[in-house]
């Protein structure tokens, strides 16, 4: 927050409207526990809360990220417009009881958004045994909004992978790619 800028309330309506709806609409939320940088993870926004799903051999992975059940992390949401950031603020991390009332609620709405699952009728079961769900309830006002962002960048470096830039084109495929422009239809 800028030396200019008043405290501000945690239950400013305003804030509050402005994180639901950055976190509805947004696909990926960005995490910062207490433990290493922030990670882009998708999500779903359930009552209030921000919950998310990972931690399984087939979902995204929570680990290095220090979200431990009543602790403290950081949300990130981006502008759908521009696409920059557009508000953090902090959370309480609650990890949901599988087969509970409120673990199952949130894995109904998860369920929905899950892309590509390879076991959709069977998934809850999935995430009951393997995976962890969390609950990331808001905990204040948020610390980044419009007209109070950090100057400073918050770039980090990519996270280390076995992935590669792909090789450069051979010197013969723009030739390819022209002659075959040239040619009429048969």
């Amino acid at each position: 927050m800028t030396a200019q800028q008043p405290p501000h309330e945690p239950t400013d309506l305003a804030d509050r409207a402005l994180v639901e709806e950055a976190a509805k609409k947004s696909g990926l939320l960005w995490v910062r526990g207490p433990e290493g940088p922030s990670r882009a993870l998708w999500h779903v926004w359930h009552e209030g809360a921000v919950c998310l799903v990972g931690d399984g051999p087939q979902e995204q992975p929570l680990d290095g990220l220090g979200l431990t059940d009543g602790g403290a992390a950081t949300v990130t949401a981006r502008s759908k417009d521009k696409g920059g950031r557009l508000v953090a603020w902090p959370v309480r991390v609650v990890e949901l009881t599988p087969g509970g009332e409120r673990w199952t609620a949130a894995v109904d709405e998860l369920k929905g958004k899950r892309l590509n699952a390879p076991d959709a009728d069977t998934i809850a079961d999935r995430w009951a045994r393997e995976c962890r769900v969390l609950r990331l309830e808001t905990a204040g006002a948020p610390g980044e909004r419009p007209g109070a962002m950090p100057d400073a960048s918050h770039a980090a470096a990519p996270r280390p992978t076995a992935a590669t830039t792909r090789r450069p084109a051979p010197a013969g495929l723009p030739r390819l790619l022209f002659r075959r422009k040239g040619r009429t239809p048969r």
